[in-house]
């Protein structure tokens, strides 16, 4: 036996001993998913998954092993949160549109064993969360190019026991998607949202395409790619394309090379901690009452890094607000500015609490 025979025989002991412990860590992490079903707790505890980072580093020793054992902790985590949530049956996601829609690829990233609930519109997805079928919802909410999601927005402010407990940033790269054996010469008309068709503005006129709204891209590329019509185009993603066996006529074509769209989690319980938070409130309709709210942010030290204002439904000409502090929820100084803003505001609530993030898993 050589030395790469020896290694190898090492290395599948070693595996033979870690399947067994993998079952044994998983049985106690079915126990510790009854235990926070009991309590009402949530299913991610991010203090908790710090404190075991650090107690298992210390137990390495081991300079050069630590950055590859710290990714080994946080997969073998992400893990227990993804089995935890089938145990508790929080394994359902819903997302508007269908598969291949960006909805629903960054549901699969935050949420990979999830069983994706599609609904029709994006008020359906605030009602399978609202309602219990579905554990979390996934909605886009902002894009650097096109800017707000505006209805989003207004289904957050109308549902009021919905709250976002997560924020993902992901890089959107569009592209025109044509049936097999169809050329770029060949389109005479192209479908997609209204957000990719503005994403895509200049490329379109470049080119003097028409665009035709759809619900969402991955239902255009759908419709593009059951039409069987060479003259019809959608903008979507090469995932979508992938999923309905079109071709890629032109990659790219988002007229800002940095097109970031942001996408919410929204679901019934903050989370206890996170490195931001987001407010909705009302302010009477009086000179010097919204100024009033942003100085107190101001004086408390918070960076605002967005605010927008939405018409109050039912009421014309008047507004409410939503703005994005970074802090945490979780100390006195920012328990003393919710403290104020409620003597300010004619309304407050925390809608959101949440690490801003690309890539974390949050089942």
């Amino acid at each position: 036996m050589n030395e790469l025979d020896r290694a190898r025989r090492t290395i599948d002991e070693v595996d033979r001993q870690m399947a067994a412990l993998f079952k044994q860590r998983m049985a106690a992490v079915g126990q510790v998913a009854a235990y926070k079903e009991a309590h009402g707790l949530p299913v991610l505890d991010a203090g908790r998954e710090a404190q075991v980072i650090e107690k298992n580093l210390a137990l390495l020793n081991d300079e050069a092993l630590a950055p590859y054992y710290t990714d080994y902790i946080k997969y073998q985590m992400s893990l227990s949160r993804q089995y935890q949530a089938r145990v508790l049956g929080r394994d359902r996601v819903a997302y508007q549109g269908v598969e291949g829609a960006f909805s629903h690829i960054v549901l699969k990233k935050l949420f990979p064993r999830a069983k994706a609930v599609a609904c029709p519109a994006w008020s359906g997805v605030f009602e399978e969360v609202e309602s219990g079928r579905a554990a979390f919802g996934v909605l886009p909410f902002e894009n650097s190019h096109a800017g707000d999601v505006a209805a989003v927005l207004d289904l957050c402010y109308a549902h009021k026991n919905i709250c976002v407990t997560a924020v993902y940033d992901l890089p959107v790269r569009q592209n025109l998607l044509g049936l097999p054996g169809a050329k770029l010469s060949d389109i005479r008309l192209v479908y997609s949202h209204p957000q990719a068709i503005a994403q895509s503005d200049r490329f379109l006129k470049s080119l003097s395409l028409p665009a035709q709204s759809c619900a969402n891209t991955a239902l255009a590329a759908k419709q593009v790619a059951e039409s069987g019509d060479v003259s019809m185009a959608a903008i979507a993603s090469a995932e979508t394309a992938a999923l309905y066996g079109l071709t890629v006529l032109a990659a790219d074509i988002n007229s800002d090379g940095d097109n970031t769209t942001r996408f919410i989690v929204i679901g019934t319980a903050l989370p206890p901690r996170g490195d931001r938070f987001s407010l909705l409130f009302t302010v009477e309709h009086k000179v010097g009452m919204l100024a009033r709210v942003i100085q107190a942010i101001g004086a408390a030290g918070y960076n605002m890094e967005s605010i927008k204002s939405r018409p109050k439904p039912g009421v014309p000409f008047e507004y409410y607000f939503y703005v994005e502090l970074v802090g945490s929820t979780d100390t006195d100084a920012t328990r003393a500015l919710l403290d104020e803003l409620s003597g300010v505001c004619d309304t407050l609530r925390l809608l959101g609490v949440y690490t801003r993030s690309a890539g974390e898993e949050r089942e």
